[in-house]
């Protein structure tokens, strides 16, 4: 088991077995001796559509029980909505998800009292979990835990909060696909588009897990898209990844939107002043709206210590976004007459509605409202089932000289600047951008590039992932 960029992840059968209640249980005693929660305090537990995660829940809740806490079961929720009602209630919360990886995958989502958990919280859990290990205290398979039933509080806190971002009828004259796939968004999203007078087509409904990578959208994905798009006459399509906390937004045509660009219109959309993002987000975010931009590694816990960091320094009104489109907030934010509470963790609907209403309200394409913003073209894909030791010895072996990052980079640029925030971050000769960066929480490789036009974007992308895979196959 191992906390990556978001959560912890491991294999379906391990956490199916001890391991779940390991952590959960790691979780609960941390929370606990840290003073941030006390013996019958309720914690929240949601889940994903994944075969293994009522399984992992069930265990999960048996572990806390058995610490003396109350559980909630809010069922089948999205991740940001699972965080706002924990938030709303001050109670500690467990997302049994896996995001957008296989489903042979899953993982576990913490969150305290206040908020997600940071990289410390991740350490001190990790230790908890080593002592309870290293002290041999077996964890005996235990009754199935009373819960209560909270899903439809939990769903209608989520749904009041998304219907007053817009005025009534915003969407009015779009004709919106949702794919639903497997995902645990796919009825609220059918619920507040509507709210807001869009026409919409539920499609692709599926009962089996589908691992869907909002980052990194499969050519099947989008072959299907284009598809709909075609077939339906769409003047968009929307989706998210298995727990909803990342954005799927693509055009008329069926094409994706990059995330970061959806992460852009929101912070617009949101009149932000500051913005916290990755280094992986487009290079071009700085110069297109009104706010200071602060760059962190990948990962929410990243986004959010940055945007600790401004709120600590006075700043107001205080967002993030990661590539992906998944949007932060660390600030309350006056939205529509309402105000906006601060969510300090991924949610993808915020920049779907962005980015939608300023499509209706110019009463241009989705394609169009993406040119407008002029910014440097941009891909990213990554090598699946790509050996951890693997990356790391790349990663090693291209910081360990110039001349070595000369070498493996001389087929495609000569090297004009570089970064180490994240991953290899290389400013070629030529302008354009390459960055090399292994998972956080799956055996993948990643590379995202920028570059002057669609097409010197996608053959930099090609010749990118090219290179890894030569380097691999020599060693």
């Amino acid at each position: 088991m191992k906390f990556g960029t978001s959560g912890l992840r491991g294999l379906s059968v391990d956490l199916k077995g001890r391991a779940s209640a390991l952590y959960a249980t790691a979780f609960g005693k941390y929370l606990l001796e840290t003073g941030k929660a006390r013996a019958g305090d309720v914690i929240l537990i949601g889940r994903d559509f994944r075969d293994s995660s009522p399984e992992i829940s069930a265990k999960c809740a048996g572990a806390l029980t058995a610490l003396g806490f109350r559980v909630f079961d809010c069922g089948n929720v999205p991740t940001p909505a699972l965080a706002l009602y924990g938030l709303e209630s001050r109670a500690a919360c467990l997302m049994v998800t896996g995001s957008h990886i296989p489903a042979d995958r899953n993982g576990i989502k913490f969150y305290r009292p206040d908020g997600e958990i940071d990289k410390s919280d991740e350490a001190a859990i990790t230790a908890q979990a080593a002592e309870i290990e290293r002290r041999g205290q077996v964890l005996i398979e235990m009754p199935p835990a009373k819960m209560e039933e909270h899903e439809a509080i939990c769903r209608q806190l989520f749904f009041e909060r998304n219907t007053a971002l817009l005025p009534q009828g915003a969407l009015a004259g779009l004709k919106i696909g949702v794919y639903q796939h497997s995902t645990v968004a796919r009825d609220l999203l059918i619920d507040v588009l509507a709210h807001f007078g869009a026409e919409l087509i539920a499609l692709g409904r599926s009962q089996s897990f589908i691992p869907v990578d909002t980052e990194a959208v499969s050519d099947e994905t989008i072959a299907l898209m284009r598809r709909w798009a075609s077939e339906h006459k769409l003047d968009a399509i929307v989706s998210t990844d298995g727990d909803g906390d990342r954005p799927l937004v693509a055009d008329e045509t069926g094409t994706p939107l990059r995330g970061d660009l959806l992460g852009l219109v929101a912070a617009n959309f949101l009149q932000a002043r500051t913005v916290v993002t990755p280094v992986t987000s487009n290079s071009g975010i700085e110069a297109a709206g009104n706010f200071a931009v602060r760059r962190t590694r990948v990962g929410s816990p990243f986004v959010i210590s940055g945007m600790e960091d401004a709120v600590a320094a006075g700043e107001d009104k205080v967002m993030g976004f990661e590539a992906n489109g998944g949007l932060l907030t660390a600030t309350t934010f006056d939205v529509n007459g309402h105000k906006l509470r601060a969510l300090p963790t991924r949610d993808c609907f915020i920049p779907m509605l962005a980015i939608l209403s300023l499509a209706a309200a110019r009463r241009q394409p989705l394609s169009a409202v993406a040119a407008s913003y002029k910014l440097p073209f941009a891909a990213a894909d990554r090598l699946e089932n790509f050996p951890v030791e693997t990356s790391a010895a790349l990663m090693e072996h291209l910081r360990a000289s110039d001349e070595n990052l000369a070498s493996f980079l001389q087929p495609i640029g000569a090297v004009a600047t570089r970064s180490d925030i994240d991953g290899l971050r290389v400013t070629l000769t030529d302008g354009g951008i390459i960055h090399f960066r292994p998972s956080g929480n799956a055996p993948e490789m990643r590379c995202y590039v920028e570059a002057g036009s669609e097409s010197a974007a996608l053959e930099l992308l090609h010749s990118g992932l090219d290179r890894i895979r030569r380097w691999a196959a020599a060693r």
